[in-house]
């Protein structure tokens, strides 16, 4: 038996078993109620009214403090002796590896080609209120973080959802916030594997596949998949054993430079049509409040954008607060603000970037999918890139390559910490999931188990509802950490000495074992 007749087989038992529950769960998470001649699904709202809320809540940090946040992740208010495993930058090229990636190529190819050119406007404004959301989140990791005898870190849902809300509630919240962390940590645990780390490495073969010839190309062999499979799976395994410090140091080189590649691709494209810049950026406004042919008209565009901008920047969902959690700070509301230009960089900059790259080159595949007649996704942004640079899908390869491994090196950092949540924290629970999560790599080149990506997406968005209940409820502790930040800046920046610093609502970290 041939290794593509086994893995089919694979494919189709697990596609046969997993389908039924796959749509059940769909249904439920992604349900959706008819508004204006279109469908909002709840989900999309549930997460974009808690970036309004919190926006208000905050008096708009995501703009007030938006250089403040630069001039942390510059190291401007570094404290010595500070507890954690890496710096503002590291742990946020950390985060951001995790959610910049296909979604920013694909799926803005797809928000402007089902909502128009205006739902580009809309993912931006979704992108702004996310920064608030992501800021409380994190700010919550930070605080509630574990920071254990061999100086490592553990962060995340699965930590300040039981600490604070016992904190707050007592042993009532004790109790609930014990069953949500478990909760939380099957969910990340559950897309990490499928897709955070399988969907990553399949689609980047994919891509590879189509730039070396096709299926009769020389990657595209039963062994051509497997030796992909096998080179990620090193890659991930090496660089995973070496932690969160390991991790970031890839990310912090890999983030800047997938980034630069897209970003200056994008500019050569929008220079060589420089001319039409101005009518691209009329169109995205104009298309927000007045679009053509699409269903529900502006609605229609609003939630399209809206929909993407939260798949793709992940705000909301308790997945970031566990990279940004092995910072090293003093101050929980520091690495807060440091994460609130985690959503600006990959929807209002990448993603921005993307569709007016797309509404600028307007290529042929992109009106005929907006008609519903042709193929959707990365062909069109690939397709508007061989406007001005025919051998740009090279390009693209090395750039979703590199968008894959540093997604699938940060989820199965993500996974590990909830591995270890459910099973326990040793040698043995660490190097048995890093073992597992490597073998998964393989396994995405020679299979896809789209059915189980699917349901792997409910899962994750189904941690939304429970992570941004916590928040809600824990927003106030949110509040007197940054007063409190904002005070020891204030310190800084007159010249006080703010090294001996001993403040009673400073971060308690709990140390174990």
């Amino acid at each position: 038996m041939s290794l593509d007749t086994i893995t089919t087989s694979v494919d189709e038992a697990v596609s046969g078993f997993f389908e039924p529950i796959a749509k059940w769960l769909g249904d439920i998470v992604f349900y959706s109620v008819p508004v204006g001649g279109t469908q909002l699904p709840l989900i999309v709202a549930w997460l974009v009214v808690a970036g309004l809320v919190f926006s208000g809540w905050f008096g708009l940090v995501q703009i007030r403090k938006f250089r403040l946040a630069v001039n942390v992740v510059r190291g401007k208010y570094d404290e010595k002796g500070s507890a954690g495993e890496v710096n503002h930058f590291q742990a946020l090229t950390a985060a951001v590896s995790g959610t910049v990636g296909l979604g920013n190529i694909a799926g803005v190819a797809v928000a402007v080609s089902i909502g128009g050119p205006g739902a580009t406007f809309w993912m931006i404004l979704c992108g702004l209120l996310g920064m608030a959301t992501k800021f409380v989140e994190v700010t919550l990791g930070v605080k509630y973080r574990e920071v254990h005898a061999d100086g490592t870190v553990s962060g995340g849902p699965m930590h300040y959802l039981p600490k604070g809300l016992a904190e707050r509630f007592g042993a009532r919240g004790k109790t609930l916030g014990k069953v949500l962390a478990v909760l939380a940590s099957a969910m990340i645990l559950f897309f990490g594997l499928f897709g955070g780390n399988l969907f990553q490495v399949n689609q980047s073969y994919a891509q590879l596949v189509s730039v070396t010839g096709g299926e009769s190309g020389m990657m595209g062999s039963s062994a051509g998949a497997l030796f992909f499979g096998i080179l990620i799976a090193a890659i991930v395994g090496i660089v995973l054993l070496g932690g969160i410090r390991s991790i970031a140091s890839v990310t912090s080189k890999l983030v800047p430079a997938m980034a630069g590649i897209y970003i200056v691709a994008c500019i050569v494209v929008i220079l060589v049509n420089v001319s039409a810049v101005p009518s691209a950026i009329s169109t995205i406004i104009e298309g927000a409040f007045n679009p053509e042919g699409v269903a529900g008209g502006v609605l229609g565009a609003l939630i399209i954008g809206f929909k993407r901008a939260a798949f793709s920047n992940e705000a909301g969902l308790g997945s970031a607060p566990i990279a940004h959690s092995a910072v090293k700070t003093k101050h929980p509301a520091s690495e807060g603000l440091v994460a609130l230009l985690e959503p600006f960089i990959d929807t209002v900059v990448i993603c921005t970037m993307t569709a007016l790259t797309i509404v600028i080159a307007n290529p042929a595949s992109w009106g005929e999918a907006r008609k519903g007649e042709g193929v959707g996704g990365v062909t069109i942004t690939s397709d508007a890139f061989g406007t001005v640079l025919p051998w740009f899908p090279y390009i693209l390869t090395i750039a979703v390559m590199l968008f894959a491994i540093s997604t699938v090196l940060t989820w199965g950092y993500y996974c590990m910490k909830a591995w270890t949540h459910l099973f326990g924290r040793s040698r043995t629970s660490e190097l048995t999931f890093k073992v597992f999560y490597t073998l998964f790599a393989v396994a995405g080149s020679l299979l896809t188990l789209q059915t189980l990506i699917d349901m792997a997406d409910a899962v994750l968005f189904m941690l939304a509802v429970i992570n941004i209940i916590g928040l809600y409820l824990l927003a106030p502790v949110v509040k007197r950490e940054l007063n409190t930040f904002l005070d020891f800046v204030r310190r800084r920046d007159a010249g006080l000495d703010t090294e001996a610093d001993e403040d009673e609502d400073q971060e308690p970290v709990k140390t174990t074992v």
